[in-house]
């Protein structure tokens, strides 16, 4: 499929910012309405169903390792809750193994002691307080130990299929570089995307954005080359005009644990 450059109706080339609030604070938006729907209609033609990277069997497995990918990749929590999910994919298989083997199994993860302490006393929360299922509101999940508002946010998206923007560090990164949804804080960043995203792309806007600056708006050098939104993108270091060919790319190769 060929690129399909963003037409806009005569004198509105260079159209006026519009604002988001904040508080008493006002980001300064810098995108078209037409412009920032085309930037999602061609991550939905790259990716049609865009998918999160952590391995997970239920709500349970996904919320585990959410918490645990804080400050750690996806492949290094993969890579450790593999077996971990083999032997502890509920909150009473994971009580039964105990602080200690939990520890034992994710090691490799960063601040593991902690998190570990974190995945024990939410199982047992889960039991006491949900009957040991993985509740479906933002504020229920936000009472668990460990739990806080991106880990929730991709809990309700991917377990429970709502539109959520979880405002990790990529996503944290690119919606400032790109000049998409500035903030100072994460939810600053959250709350000015959830206004400027089209609702019919909002679903899948977590994800898009994720592996946008994952694969290709890499922290260290963006790879504009490679970038499928490089004519509309207002990034000051953006280094190419010209977008990368808009093809759809193959089925992620997401595999699920157990």
């Amino acid at each position: 499929m060929k690129n399909v450059k963003l037409k806009l109706s005569p004198g509105s080339a260079k159209p006026k910012a519009t604002t988001a609030a904040r508080g008493n604070k006002r980001q300064r938006i810098v995108y078209s309405k037409a412009e920032i729907d085309e930037i999602f209609r061609r991550f939905s033609v790259q990716r049609p169903e865009p998918k999160g990277e952590l391995e997970h069997v239920n709500a349970f497995t996904l919320l585990v390792a959410v918490a645990l990918s804080a400050q750690a990749t996806d492949a290094g929590v993969n890579k450790a809750t593999r077996p971990l999910f083999a032997v502890a994919d509920t909150p009473e298989k994971m009580l039964a193994l105990g602080e200690e083997k939990l520890r034992d199994a994710i090691k490799t993860i960063g601040l593991y002691r902690n998190k570990a302490k974190n995945v024990i006393a939410l199982s047992e929360k889960l039991l006491a307080d949900f009957g040991g299922e993985v509740p479906k509101t933002r504020e229920e999940l936000m009472t668990l130990p460990g739990v806080g508002r991106k880990t929730a946010n991709v809990v309700l998206q991917m377990a429970f299929g709502q539109s959520t923007i979880a405002v990790d560090t990529h996503l944290f990164r690119i919606a400032n570089r790109i000049r998409l949804a500035p903030g100072k804080t994460p939810d600053e960043v959250e709350a000015n995307l959830m206004r400027v995203i089209p609702e019919k792309y909002l679903y899948h806007a977590h994800h898009w954005l994720i592996l946008h600056g994952r694969y290709v708006c890499k922290a260290r050098r963006p790879e504009c080359e490679r970038c499928i939104i490089a004519d509309i993108c207002k990034s000051p270091e953006k280094s190419c005009d010209i977008p990368a060919p808009l093809v759809e790319l193959p089925p992620q190769a997401v595999p699920v644990a157990g």
